[in-house]
This record gives C-alpha cells, sequence and structure tokens, in this order.
C-alpha cells in the first residue's frame, strides 16, 4: 500500500503575504472495484487560471478533464491491474512517481515505465497496465483539448 498523499495550499493573507492555506492528506475515491484509487488535488475551470479563489478547487465538479482548464490527479494502480482501452479529449502529463507500470497502445506498441519517467499523452487511444506485484503511483495534468483528426475526421473520445 502506498502512503497518503499529502496536498499543501498556498494563499494570500489580507495584506498579500504568502501563506499556506491548507496542509492535508489528499481523499482518495476507489475505482475499478478497488484496483485503482482517484485522488483530485486541484482544478481549475479557465485559462488563465484564477489564483484570487478562496475554495478549495479539488472540490469542483469535474470529469477526467475540466472544460477550459486543468486537473492534477493521483492515480493508483493495483499489482495486475489493467485499465480499459480509452481516449480523452486532453494533453495529459503524466509523471511516475513510484514503482513500475506499462503504457499500451491500441498499435499494440508498449513502454514500460518506471519512477521519475514522464508520459506526454496526446489524445491517443491507451491503456495502464500494472504487471508489478507493487502498487504504481502516477501523477495526471489534465489539459482539455479539441479532438485529434485524421482526414479532417475526429477521433471522438471513448472516456470523457
Amino acid at each position: 500500500m502506498l502512503k497518503p498523499i499529502r496536498r499543501v495550499v498556498t494563499g494570500h493573507d489580507p495584506k498579500g503575504q504568502a501563506i499556506v492555506h491548507s496542509d492535508s492528506i489528499a481523499q482518495s475515491t476507489d475505482v475499478a472495484n478497488g484496483q485503482a484509487r482517484f485522488a483530485v488535488l486541484w482544478t481549475t475551470d479557465r485559462s488563465p487560471a484564477d489564483n484570487g479563489e478562496t475554495k478549495d478547487a479539488a472540490q469542483r465538479d469535474v470529469g477526467l478533464t475540466s472544460p477550459g482548464g486543468t486537473v492534477l490527479r493521483i492515480v493508483d494502480f493495483a499489482p495486475g491491474t489493467r485499465s480499459p482501452m480509452h481516449r480523452t479529449c486532453s494533453v495529459d502529463y503524466g509523471i511516475v512517481l513510484e514503482g513500475e507500470i506499462d503504457l499500451e497502445l491500441d498499435s499494440g506498441e508498449v513502454k514500460h515505465l518506471s519512477s521519475g519517467d514522464v508520459v506526454v499523452q496526446r489524445g491517443t487511444s491507451h491503456a495502464w497496465v500494472s504487471r508489478s506485484d507493487r502498487w504504481a503511483r502516477m501523477a495526471f495534468v489534465l489539459i482539455e483539448a479539441a479532438p485529434v483528426q485524421i482526414d479532417g475526421v475526429p477521433l471522438e473520445p471513448t472516456h470523457s
């Protein structure tokens, strides 16, 4: 089992001085019958983002992506887990924080990733496969994107 995710959020006091707004353990939600866990750490709903917001942006109601904005999510994968093959309309920055995991593309190509590796996922159909006997943890920043077009035909998302 992986350690809890600590989330420290900064802000400003009434005089404009930097402060720690919150320091807490992020709440995770089990998915895929407990074979994975999602923790949303922060979201934005526009670009440029609003750093003057006072509410906890992790509580914003978003799907996998945030229309016009971003989502920072930590995903924990249990040993032996395989996600469904899926495509999102987003650019995803995926950073392996702990363990090992394979990125499998619908072409059959597989890339083995380990702690410190980074994937820039650009709207391709893919799956995450944990072949290790240990949990793997990845951080994802998802940025909404237009659907990829091949010969003028958009490739539709298979997961929103």
